[in-house]
């Protein structure tokens, strides 16, 4: 009975092997897919890996969100190379350097790769020597990472340091330059100098230029030959005196962000404007400099949301008004018409009115009222673009978009007043000169009831 039921099994499983329309399956061949892992903390066990448990716990020892460790050291593999106890090491010298849980995660996020020990170890010398400077948190933060990303130890830093601290500026300034400019810690010395010879030479005070230093600590950067000099031998060009240059540098030292010719550019256009007098005198109220550098502001705000330099300066010659608001009011309009209306920074090229248009009066409201158009169905996307939502009179948009719509009155908001109880004449002349009104007493009263006796009685 054994022998027949193998014989059986034998022939079945041949049978099927061999007549069936599938394809036969050999197990030897068979690869199983491996099962995902549930656990973003499994990771293979191989010796890249042998630390992710120990640098894991560590990191959430130190105040490093547990939520994010995985993810961060997914991203970052390579510290799984270095040991957990010289990892620690490298915590702790951080830790030294400024004991805050936020300054850690911070500098951790941003430079991973400061938890090397090699390069931390030559930092664990000067820890009393950085806490004894005026150096900021943020100021530290931004010198490591330029050290590791270039190289550079502790002397380096220091020896930027007391090149500052010997052309005169007090240790408050150094740390607002490090924490504002901390490649100048790879600049040379003689660099340095000749910057600051040269402000000194075109009559800058020294009290005044280190509060340019102090604010924008990048003019350490420019070069004297390739930018400065250039740039105020167009200055003087354009017919504008050294000293009303200096005043408006003190005023803003961003002043010498501007390439050499861009100030030239910009007051071409600004001549060539065709606009209301009002709007241009605006413009030039403080100067043509003042107004040349205020256009070049707006355009880099423009061309920071991505138009290009043709169609910032576009947008600005068709709607001159954008040129005196402020940049803040310009970002708003450009930050809601993307990010609210999904429209493309392009379309500013075709409605640049967009930027001229109260934001609160008139923008705001007339989107409402689209928007609700199109939940209801009433007007499709196609239809409306930028141009025909800004470029109508409030008058002319009541009576297409509101006027119909009962439910838009609200919406609308005040500015229903413009279509409905609009008043069809001015006032009359006789209710401008209308007599002064006196209040009558009890005398007056008397003397004109006898009078009007007196006349009753002749008549009679």
């Amino acid at each position: 009975m054994a022998a027949f039921l193998a014989f059986v099994t034998r022939h079945t499983t041949l049978h099927h092997l061999f007549h069936s329309t599938k394809k036969p399956i050999f197990y030897s061949t068979i690869t199983t897919k491996k099962p995902q892992n549930p656990f973003p903390l499994d990771f293979p066990t191989n010796s890249n890996h042998k630390n992710l448990i120990h640098h894991s716990i560590l990191l959430k020892k130190y105040g490093y969100p547990s939520s994010q460790i995985p993810d961060f050291l997914t991203k970052n593999e390579f510290l799984l190379q270095f040991s957990t106890p010289k990892v620690e090491k490298s915590i702790k010298i951080v830790s030294s350097l400024n004991p805050s849980k936020d300054f850690l995660v911070s500098l951790v996020n941003d430079c991973p790769s400061v938890l090397e020990y090699e390069f931390m170890q030559k930092w664990e010398k000067f820890v009393d020597k950085v806490k004894g400077s005026c150096i900021s948190s943020i100021a530290i933060k931004h010198v490591l990472e330029v050290c590791r990303r270039f190289d550079l130890g502790p002397d380096d830093v220091f020896r930027c340091v007391d090149c500052l601290k010997g052309l005169g500026l007090s240790g408050d300034s150094v740390g607002k330059v490090l924490e504002g400019f901390p490649s100048v810690i790879m600049m040379n010395q003689g660099v340095i100098c000749r910057n600051v010879a040269f402000f000194e030479d075109i009559g800058i005070e020294r009290e005044d230029l280190f509060r340019i230093i102090r604010l924008y600590p990048g003019v350490l950067a420019f070069g004297v030959e390739n930018k400065l000099k250039p740039l105020f031998e167009e200055f003087e060009g354009l017919g504008f005196s050294l000293d009303m240059v200096n005043n408006e540098l003190v005023r803003d030292p961003r002043v010498l962000e501007l390439e050499p010719g861009e100030l030239s550019h910009c007051l071409r256009m600004l001549r060539s404007l065709k606009c209301r007098v009002g709007i241009k005198e605006d413009i030039f109220r403080e100067g043509a400099f003042r107004a040349g550098y205020e256009l070049k502001l707006r355009v880099g705000c423009l061309r920071k949301y991505g138009l290009t330099h043709r169609d910032a300066f576009t947008v600005l010659w068709k709607e001159p008004r954008a040129i005196v608001y402020d940049i803040k009011d310009i970002e708003n309009k450009v930050d809601f018409l993307i990010q609210t209306m999904k429209c493309d920074i392009l379309c500013l090229v075709d409605a640049p009115e967009y930027l001229g248009v109260n934001f609160e009066k008139q923008i705001l409201p007339r989107f409402n009222v689209i928007e609700r158009l199109r939940s209801m169905g009433g007007i499709a996307d196609e239809q409306m673009g930028l141009r025909s939502l800004i470029k109508p009179s409030r008058l002319r948009f009541y009576n297409l978009y509101v006027k119909p719509y009962p439910e838009c009155e609200k919406i609308y908001g005040r500015y229903t007043e413009v279509g409905g109880n609009r008043s069809k004449h001015p006032v009359g002349m006789w209710k401008i000169f209308k007599p002064q009104k006196f209040e009558q007493s009890k005398e007056d009263i008397m003397l004109i009831r006898s009078y009007m006796e007196k006349l009753n009685c002749k008549r009679l």
